[in-house]
């Protein structure tokens, strides 16, 4: 059978048509504990009460305008945003990728406002933030860049967790403006950093007029155990902070925040998006934060995490084939030194 929707994923072979709270039910009506939430999306859960009524009250009443418009559901979650954060201005738009893509625009005009013509952006090998030309280039994973060449210029990488490459790419690229990471690296690997290596980073930047620009797409909104990854490190504020995944709990919407040196850089006609913050996703994301807040879910986070980390190490560490087991809030990561495909297929038959 010839199908109409482009072969981009490689699928599992499921489908699912209802959820409620942690499970999933499939087709055939059999329930499976979901451990991905959607890739970290559904922070809450399937089917979040807090969160379907406010989609359901709200698409009754206005899903969208325009951004020609004021829209005071974007002021008020751009307000209890920068209240939780300490951030100070956010600009809203519909995914992670969309996210980074405006930090991106950020650095580069923040270079050129200082005279750089050609502005460099110093990333980490083994990141992980989105699939647009600048955030393909951007990440740290050759396979997803293969067939897309040319890549954009403008970037240039080192390693995760070393200051001291980090000191060195600015001694040898006089361009850099920014750096941009992950507090926690997800897709590469739930890789956690030393515990001074933000610090350090807020330091360099600081002393170097960097902007320091950390991607919390997967580590924002809770789900390290803080309501943004970079707060698990004292008196530390970041230029610019991107966010989507658990801001809507599966209602598109991403979030890119400034800072500091990075407030004022993009001006009006400098960029846009249609959808973003319209007041539907808005209203969603609204209703996410005061469910985290309302139900202390980030002591719930930590709180779980520790049992789950030692429960993990208890009975797992001795096996062979486990090479590692380490992670940050739920952000969860058990290395092994085989290949894993044929245990995700158990796990699948086993729910």
């Amino acid at each position: 059978m010839t199908d109409s929707v482009m072969p981009t994923y490689g699928r599992l072979d499921i489908a699912f048509t209802e959820g409620k709270g942690a499970w999933l039910t499939d087709t055939k009506g059999q329930q499976f504990l979901d451990a991905l939430s959607g890739i970290a999306v559904c922070n809450l859960g399937h089917c979040h009460p807090a969160v379907t009524k406010a989609i359901q009250e709200q698409a009754a009443k206005l899903v969208h305008t325009s951004n020609v418009y004021h829209i005071p559901l974007q002021t008020q979650l751009a307000d209890k945003l920068t209240q939780l954060s300490g951030m100070e201005q956010a600009f809203f738009c519909n995914s992670g990728a969309e996210a980074n893509e405006a930090a991106i625009k950020i650095a580069r005009k923040y270079g050129h406002s200082k005279g750089i013509d050609k502005p460099v952006i110093i990333v980490m090998d083994g990141s992980f933030h989105g699939r647009t030309m600048a955030t393909l280039t951007a990440t740290g994973n050759a396979k997803i860049q293969v067939g897309f060449d040319p890549l954009l210029p403008g970037f240039v990488r080192i390693p995760y967790n070393d200051l001291d490459a980090l000191r060195m790419a600015i001694g040898h690229w006089p361009e850099a403006v920014a750096v941009l990471l992950e507090p926690v690296q997800g897709e590469g690997g739930v890789k956690v950093p030393d515990a001074e290596f933000l610090a350090g980073v807020r330091a360099i930047c600081t002393q170097r007029k960097l902007l320091m620009m950390l991607d919390e797409v997967q580590t924002g909104v809770g789900r390290t155990g803080q309501w943004f990854g970079f707060q698990h490190s004292e008196d530390l504020l970041p230029d610019v902070m991107t966010l989507a995944k658990g801001l809507g709990n599966g209602m598109p919407i991403g979030a890119c925040l400034v800072a500091g040196r990075a407030v004022g850089v993009l001006q009006v006609g400098n960029h846009g998006s249609t959808f973003g913050g319209n007041p539907l996703a808005c209203r969603a994301a609204l209703a996410v934060l005061e469910t985290i807040e309302n139900e202390a879910l980030l002591n719930h986070v930590q709180d779980l995490s520790k049992q789950m980390m030692q429960g993990f190490r208890d009975k797992l560490s001795d096996l062979t084939g486990v090479k590692d087991i380490r992670g940050l809030g739920f952000m969860l990561g058990i290395e092994l030194n085989v290949p894993c495909g044929e245990l995700v297929k158990q796990a699948l038959a086993q729910g």
